[in-house]
C-alpha cells in the first residue's frame, strides 16, 4: 500500500469501490424516495408551459360585490383582471369581455378561468420563492436533482464500454444545453 500522507487503513481500490457502492445504494433510494415529487414537478411544469392558454382550466363563475360607481380601471383593480376593456356601458351596467358591473348594485358578474384545484396546488409549490414556506423543498429538490447527477458517475466502471457510451451522451447533452441556453 502506497502512502499518500493521509491516514487510510484500506487500499486506494478498496475504498474507491466502497464509494462506488455508496453512490450506487444512495442513488437507487433516493431516487425510489423521490418517485412522486418527480412526477408532480414534470406535470406541474408541462402545465406551466400553458399557464398563458386555457389549457387544463375550468370556467368558474364568480359574483362579488364592490364599491358603486366604480369606471373600468378601479373595476379591474377590484377584480384583479388585467387590463380590463369595459366593451359597453348601458345605464347602470358596464359590460367587459368576462361579465357586468352593476354600478349602483357594486355587484360584479364574471367568469374566471382557473387551474383544477390539484393542478393548482402543484403548479404553486413549483413555483414557490422565499416568500413562500415550501421554498425549502425546492432546494431540497434541486439538490437532489444535482446529486443525481454526480452519483450517475459512480453507476459504471470508468473502463467499461457502457461507461464510454454514456460518456458520448454527457457530451451531447452538454451540447443540447449549450445550444438552448444560447441560440
Amino acid at each position: 500500500m502506497v502512502n499518500t500522507g493521509t491516514l487510510c487503513i484500506f487500499p486506494k481500490h478498496i475504498t474507491s469501490q466502497i464509494m462506488k457502492e455508496k453512490m450506487r445504494v444512495y442513488h437507487r433510494y433516493l431516487g425510489f424516495f423521490l418517485v412522486g415529487i418527480m412526477a408532480m414537478y414534470s406535470i406541474s411544469g408541462i402545465v406551466l408551459i400553458f399557464r398563458q392558454t386555457n389549457a387544463f382550466k375550468v370556467e368558474r363563475q364568480v359574483i362579488k360585490t364592490l364599491q358603486p360607481n366604480l369606471n373600468g380601471e378601479q373595476l379591474g383593480a377590484e377584480l384583479k383582471i388585467r387590463d380590463l376593456k369595459v366593451t359597453s356601458e348601458n345605464g347602470d351596467l358596464l359590460t367587459f369581455d368576462a361579465g357586468n358591473y352593476n354600478k349602483v348594485t357594486g355587484e360584479a358578474h364574471y367568469k374566471v378561468m382557473e387551474l383544477p384545484y390539484l393542478l393548482d396546488k402543484m403548479t404553486h409549490l413549483h413555483k414557490a420563492n422565499t416568500n413562500d414556506a415550501l421554498f425549502v423543498l425546492n432546494i431540497f429538490f434541486g439538490l437532489s436533482l444535482f446529486f443525481f447527477v454526480v452519483s450517475s458517475f459512480w453507476m459504471f466502471a470508468p473502463g467499461t464500454s457502457t461507461f464510454r457510451k454514456g460518456m458520448y451522451f454527457v457530451v451531447a447533452g452538454v451540447i443540447l444545453v449549450l445550444t438552448l441556453i444560447f441560440v
